[in-house]
C-alpha cells in the first residue's frame, strides 16, 4: 500500500511541476510580448482615480472658455494685441513663468498687433511660447523665427500631444525633434536648472495628475484681460494661458477620468508641476516586476504540494488581494509596479494548480482502484475536494466585498440564502438553486473597483459618484467573464443584471421583462429585501410588513411579477431563520428612496 501511495504522490507532483512550468511560461510571454498592455495601463488609470485630488499652490491656468467668448463677444482668433495685455497684466502681477499655450507660427493681417505681442513677451523676459511646428532639427518660426525668441529673453516649447481619437495622455516627453518639450522648457526657465535626457524612461515620464479636469487653479482670460483677477492669484506661480472651451477642441482623455476630458492647457499644467517636482512617479527596475510574476507563478502549486489545494487557493487569493493593495499604496508614493501581468500569472497558476490536482488525483485513482477500493475512496475524497474549493473560492470572493464595506454585515451570506430559497420556491432543481446562491455571493463583486472616497462615503452621493458607484455592476461582470465554470457563469449574470427593473428603467443595460435572465432578476429580489430590513448608519431597518408592502408594489415595475408572488409565500420563513429579529421600525412609514446603495 505504502508503494502504491508513493506512485499517487508521484503523479502530483509531475502534475503541480507542470502547472508551475506552465503559468510561469504563460507569464513571462505576456510580460515580454506585451499582450497584456492594454490591461496594465486600465489598471493604472484605476491608481489614477482612486487617488485624492490636490490642488497644487504654485501653477494657475488662464483659459480662453466659454465664459470668455461670451463675455467679450468675438471669434476666435483673438487679436494679438489682447494677448499682449494678458501678458502685461501676469508680468505685472509678479508670476514666476508664463506659459502662453497659443501658437503664434505666422504673422498676422496687422503687423501692429505682432509687434505689441512681441513689445509684451520682450518686456515679461519670463515668457515660454507654444508650438507645434518645428523643423528636424528644433528650429521654429514663434513670432519670427528663434532669433526673435532669443532678443525677446523668450523660449519656445513643443506642446504636441497625442491625437488620437481616445488615446490617453499618461507621459509627456524631454523634447521632441531637438525642440525641449513646454513642460521642461517652462521647469528649466522657472528654476534655472536643466533637466536631463536621462532623467526621463523610454516613452516619456509619467505624469503626475494632482487630480481629475477641475484640480488646477482657473480664472478666465476675459476677467483677467479686465484685471478682475487679483495679482496675488498669479504671484510667484507657472501660469498656463491657453483654449479649455470645447468648442475649440483642445480636450483629451487623461487617466484620472473615465468620462470627463481635461483641456490641454490643463494637462500642460500637470506635465509642468511633474517637471518642477522632479519626475516623482517612476516605473520600477524591469527586474522587480519579473520577480513578481516568478513569484506568482511559484505560489500556488508550491502551497498545493505541501499543504494541498484548499489552503493553496486561500493563500493565493489573500496573496493576489494584498499585492494589489501593495501596489496601489507603492502608486500613491510614486512608484508603478506592474499589477496586470502579475496577477494574471497569480490566477493562472491557481488555475492550473487546480486541473493539476484533479489530474493528478485522476490518474492516481486509476492506478489505485486495481489494488484497493479503500484507496479509490481517498481519491472520491479529493475530488470532492475540489467542488469544495470551488464554491468556497466563490464564497470568500463575496466576503471580500463586505471587507472593504464592513457596515453591510452579513448581507451577502443571507442574499445568497434568499436567493437560493426563492429559486427552490419557483421549482429549480437543488443543484441549480446551489449556482443562483454561490453567483449571488458575488452580486456586489465589482465594488471591489469602487474607490473607497466614493464606497466609505459618510453622506449622499453627487452625480459623478453615483455614476462611478453603479459602475460595480459593469465592473463585476468583466471580472467573471469568460468562465467556463458554470458557477461562475452563473455569478457573472448576477453581477451584470441585479440591478435591472422589469420595466427597463435599470441599469446598466436597460433590458426589460424577461430579457433579464432570471438569476438576475432572482437576486434582485434578495438584495432589496435584505437591504430594507437592515439597519445602517443612514436609515433604521423597516418592518417586515412595510418591506413586503414595498417589494408587492413594485411587482410589474422593479421585480418580476411571477416572482414577487412566489417570494413573498417565503418571505416570513426566511425573516425568522435569517434572524432579522423585531426591527425598531422608523417613526413614519418608510419610503421608497430609504436605500442608499445602488
Amino acid at each position: 500500500m505504502t508503494g502504491h501511495s508513493a506512485h499517487g504522490r508521484g503523479h502530483r507532483a509531475f502534475a503541480l511541476s507542470l502547472a508551475l512550468l506552465v503559468s510561469l511560461a504563460a507569464g513571462l510571454a505576456l510580460h515580454l510580448s506585451g499582450a497584456a498592455q492594454r490591461l496594465e495601463l486600465d489598471t493604472i488609470d484605476a491608481r489614477y482615480q482612486q487617488r485624492e485630488p490636490s490642488t497644487p499652490p504654485g501653477i494657475a491656468v488662464v483659459a480662453i472658455d466659454d465664459v470668455t467668448f461670451d463675455e467679450l463677444d468675438m471669434r476666435w482668433p483673438f487679436p494679438r494685441f489682447r494677448h499682449a495685455r494678458v501678458i502685461d497684466r501676469l508680468t505685472a502681477a509678479d508670476a514666476a513663468t508664463i506659459v502662453y499655450d497659443v501658437q503664434f507660427t505666422e504673422p498676422s493681417k496687422n503687423p501692429d498687433e505682432d509687434f505689441r505681442l512681441y513689445d509684451a513677451v520682450a518686456a515679461s523676459k519670463r515668457t515660454i511660447l507654444a508650438t507645434t511646428e518645428f523643423d528636424d532639427a528644433g528650429r521654429t518660426n514663434v513670432l519670427g523665427g528663434d532669433e526673435n525668441l532669443a532678443a525677446a529673453d523668450a523660449r519656445a516649447g513643443a506642446a504636441n500631444l497625442p491625437s488620437g481619437s481616445g488615446e490617453v495622455i499618461r507621459r509627456f516627453p524631454h523634447s521632441l525633434s531637438g525642440l525641449e518639450s513646454l513642460a521642461v522648457a517652462a521647469a528649466e526657465r522657472t528654476t534655472g536648472r536643466e533637466i536631463p535626457v536621462s532623467a526621463f524612461e523610454v516613452g516619456g515620464a509619467w505624469i503626475d495628475y494632482a487630480g481629475p479636469p477641475g484640480t488646477i487653479a482657473t480664472y478666465s482670460f476675459s476677467r483677467v484681460l479686465r484685471g478682475q483677477v487679483p495679482a496675488a492669484a498669479f504671484r510667484g506661480k507657472v501660469v498656463i494661458v491657453g483654449v479649455t472651451a470645447p468648442s475649440l477642441q483642445d480636450i483629451h482623455s487623461t487617466p484620472t477620468s473615465d468620462v470627463r476630458q481635461m483641456a490641454g492647457p490643463e494637462v500642460q499644467a500637470n506635465a509642468i508641476r511633474t517637471a518642477l517636482d522632479g519626475l516623482p512617479l517612476r516605473s520600477v527596475d524591469p527586474w522587480v516586476d519579473l520577480l513578481a510574476i516568478i513569484a506568482a507563478a511559484l505560489l500556488a502549486p508550491l502551497v498545493a504540494w505541501r499543504f494541498r489545494l484548499v489552503p493553496a487557493l486561500a493563500v493565493g487569493l489573500v496573496a493576489g488581494m494584498g499585492y494589489a493593495a501593495g501596489a496601489v499604496l507603492m502608486f500613491n508614493r510614486g512608484v508603478v509596479l506592474a499589477m496586470a501581468v502579475p496577477l494574471l500569472t497569480l490566477t493562472l497558476g491557481m488555475a492550473a494548480t487546480v486541473v493539476a490536482q484533479y489530474l493528478g488525483e485522476t490518474r492516481a485513482r486509476r492506478f489505485l482502484t486495481r489494488y484497493s477500493r479503500v484507496l479509490e475512496d481517498q481519491v472520491a475524497a479529493r475530488t470532492e475536494e475540489l467542488r469544495t474549493a470551488q464554491r468556497e473560492i466563490l464564497e470568500r470572493l463575496g466576503q471580500a466585498v463586505e471587507w472593504r464595506e464592513v457596515e453591510t454585515g452579513r448581507h451577502v451570506e443571507r442574499v445568497s440564502r434568499i436567493s437560493e430559497a426563492l429559486a427552490l420556491e419557483i421549482g429549480m432543481a437543488p443543484r441549480d438553486a446551489e449556482m443562483i446562491r454561490l453567483g449571488a455571493a458575488l452580486h456586489d463583486i465589482g465594488k471591489i473597483g469602487i474607490p473607497d472616497r466614493v464606497l466609505l462615503k459618510d453622506g449622499s452621493l453627487d452625480d459623478e459618484e453615483w455614476a462611478l458607484m453603479r459602475g460595480h455592476t459593469t465592473i463585476g461582470a468583466e471580472i467573471l467573464a469568460g468562465s467556463t465554470s458554470p458557477m461562475v457563469q452563473a455569478a457573472e449574470l448576477i453581477a451584470r443584471t441585479h440591478h435591472e427593473r422589469w420595466d427597463g428603467g435599470g441599469y446598466p443595460l436597460g433590458s426589460a421583462g424577461e430579457d433579464i435572465p432570471l438569476p438576475g432578476r432572482i437576486c434582485a429580489i434578495a438584495d432589496v429585501f435584505d437591504a430594507l430590513l437592515s439597519t445602517r448608519s443612514y436609515k433604521d431597518g423597516w418592518p417586515l410588513e412595510s418591506v413586503l408592502s414595498e417589494i408587492r408594489e413594485q411587482a410589474g415595475r422593479q421585480f418580476d411579477p411571477r416572482l414577487v408572488e412566489a417570494f413573498t409565500r417565503i418571505a416570513p420563513r426566511l425573516f425568522d431563520e435569517l434572524g432579522y429579529g423585531a426591527p425598531a421600525g422608523p417613526t413614519r412609514e418608510p419610503q421608497a428612496d430609504a436605500l442608499r446603495t445602488p
